[in-house]
């Protein structure tokens, strides 16, 4: 049994770059297999996107028998809903992973966005889950994913940016807002000297833990 971590944009090197990032968890021994979404644009960054990569996903998981459990690469959660609903086993949303584990790392989470759109989308997702009273701030880096290549670039808005959630937002943990910025968590750390939650790995270490323990979502334990 595998658990699969599926990259919901098409973009491969971002595949590779949360297959590194999660690469430490495999000395637990359970198998980690990392999927591009073929379908899916080359990075979501709006509404369409997210709404469009629903289905997709929910077909390429379907179709992994093997699956010990899913993890959903996008921090908007695309589809965590309905691979619920259909699956039984384990799925894990990689934002709502990463919330849970910045709340145990710190007071106020800030969070560092791609752009204006997606800080949109977070702040309705932290409503939602009543967490608004937590948030420190969300802030964006002004960058698109595929300019998230340019690794010069973005280290250097993302420090800019780490930087004015801890000293202007009072942020004391910070969590990376997008699965294609895994590479930087501790350049990160070590510039603004505060922990950073990195989305993928937290929501693979939260996934082998219920694959580890039987923990399915609710509904699914009687399926």
């Amino acid at each position: 049994m595998t658990l699969y971590v599926i990259n919901p944009n098409s973009s491969a090197h971002v595949t590779d770059g949360i297959d590194r990032a999660v690469d430490p968890l495999r000395a637990w021994g359970h198998p980690i297999r990392c999927l591009t979404l073929a379908e899916g644009p080359p990075g979501i960054e709006t509404d369409v996107h997210v709404a469009g990569v629903v289905e997709p996903q929910l077909r390429l998981a379907r179709s992994l028998p093997d699956a010990s459990g899913i993890v959903s690469a996008c921090f908007s959660d695309p589809g965590v809903a309905e691979l619920r609903e259909a699956l039984t086993v384990p799925v894990i949303g990689i934002r709502e992973a990463a919330v849970t584990q910045a709340l145990t790392l710190g007071q106020r989470f800030g969070v560092i966005a791609i752009g204006e759109a997606s800080v949109r989308r977070h702040l309705a997702a932290f409503e939602r889950m009543g967490l608004t009273a937590r948030l420190a701030g969300d802030r964006p880096l002004g960058l698109s994913v595929l300019e998230l290549s340019d690794r010069h670039r973005t280290l250097v808005r993302m420090v800019e940016v780490g930087l004015a959630l801890r000293d202007e937002d009072r942020a004391d943990v910070l969590i990376m807002g997008c699965a294609g910025m895994a590479e930087y968590r501790s350049e990160i750390e070590a510039a603004t000297g505060l922990p950073v939650v990195e989305p993928c790995q937290a929501a693979v270490a939260l996934a082998l833990g219920r694959i580890t323990l039987g923990l399915v979502h609710g509904g699914s334990a009687h399926a």
